[in-house]
């Protein structure tokens, strides 16, 4: 996981830079990795270490903001939500398309030999970036006024306040920004992510439309 890397002071993040872990699942992930690379130096194990960055899909857990968003974007969109909380929208992601970060998982599997590799996008967005991507999909223009806790994204064409900022949501320890940098996959192993995040974004803000509709959910 990228959330290895933690709080870091130079990016893009690739294989050799140095882990800050910042909660207790980064450090358990930082665990797993170093094990990985133990047991396949000290054992001549085919073991890969993917460190893969915040990877998307439909099928995310709701415990996630980008599934939050777009979730939190379709009931609105269906009526059921007047105002969508969340906490910290500067905080900063590499987020990319599942299926691909899959794919790349097996081709790293199918290389000569085993190794770690980054996996992401290269490109950096804001949790608020995704939240007026959200909101695109449904055709609705967010903009956002004041600051910090007080800042709340509003609808242009009615000016209604459809995102606020909820102190409860803050994380104890953030994670302010992560961007990796996949050149030693796409040179290894031929992968790169190609799925453009405007677009990630709108396929599950459509997938939680119809799973609102028939009041499915998970």
């Amino acid at each position: 996981s990228s959330e290895m890397f933690g709080k870091v002071t130079k990016l893009p993040l690739d294989e050799n830079s140095p882990f800050y872990p910042r909660s207790p699942y980064a450090a358990a992930k930082l665990y797993a990795h170093w094990m990985t690379v133990n047991y396949r130096e000290a054992y001549d194990m085919f073991a890969c270490s993917g460190i893969l960055f915040n990877h998307e899909s439909p099928l995310r857990g709701m415990e996630f903001v980008t599934r939050k968003i777009t979730d939190g974007v379709a009931k609105i969109a269906l009526g059921k939500l007047d105002c969508l909380e969340l906490g910290n929208l500067d905080a900063k992601r590499d987020w990319g398309y599942a299926k691909e970060y899959v794919e790349g998982m097996w081709m790293m599997l199918q290389a000569q030999k085993p190794d770690t590799y980054v996996l992401a996008t290269g490109e950096m967005h804001s949790v608020r970036d995704f939240v007026k991507m959200a909101f695109g999909a449904i055709e609705k223009e967010i903009v956002f006024e004041g600051s910090g806790v007080h800042e709340v994204g509003i609808d242009t064409k009615t000016g209604k306040t459809l995102v606020k900022v909820n102190p409860k949501f803050f994380r104890p320890a953030e994670v302010d920004m992560l961007q990796g940098n996949a050149q030693k996959a796409k040179d290894v192993l031929g992968w790169q992510a190609n799925m453009p995040l405007d677009e990630l974004c709108a396929i599950m803000v459509q997938a939680d439309i119809r799973r609102n509709e028939r009041g499915f959910c998970f």
